[in-house]
């Protein structure tokens, strides 16, 4: 969805080196979840890494200053579930990085009304497009936000981490 309705060229799935705001303990090898992620994203257009990781990178301020500061010519946009974009205000330095990029919000299911009427929302709400107008979303200054209404997928990375545990303790 986000390659169509925002226009972009590529979107990299970036497998991080775990949320500093959810429970690590289990947390499966990076080489399994980029793994488990190049299962469900096959689209010639969407690349999954782990380059955060290996960038040494623990909060995604970190890697968007280090995008935004190497790749200057490249329009980079921040895609986030409805989920993580409800929560978006606990994120590190979450005001820099809705300065620095464009976001695009996806919608998911059950989380519709706490993203759009969350903190991060009321906070960027002059800089809200409407859905319509995502289309050029990458290039416009920041900061700026859309939230993507439309086909609502239950498919989250906790499910994933979670369903790669069960296998991998099946071994």
């Amino acid at each position: 969805m986000a390659l169509r309705r925002l226009g972009l060229d590529r979107v990299w799935w970036i497998v991080g080196p775990g949320n500093p705001l959810k429970d690590r303990r289990r947390l499966p090898s990076s080489v399994d979840r980029v793994a488990a992620a190049r299962r469900i994203a096959r689209h010639p257009r969407m690349v999954v890494t782990d380059f955060e990781a290996r960038l040494g990178a623990r909060y995604t301020v970190e890697t968007v200053r280090y995008l935004v500061r190497r790749c200057p010519n490249v329009r980079f946009v921040l895609v986030l579930g409805a989920d993580s974009f409800a929560t978006f205000q606990r994120w590190r330095a979450w005001r820099e990085i809705a300065a620095l990029v464009p976001i695009a919000v996806v919608d998911r299911p059950g989380w519709t009304l706490r993203a759009q009427g969350g903190k991060a929302a009321a906070v960027l709400g002059r800089d809200r497009l409407d859905g319509e107008s995502a289309l050029g979303l990458a290039n416009r200054i920041p900061p700026v936000w859309c939230f993507l209404g439309g086909p609502r997928s239950n498919l989250s990375s906790t499910h994933i981490r979670d369903k790669l545990l069960q296998d991998l303790d099946r071994r």
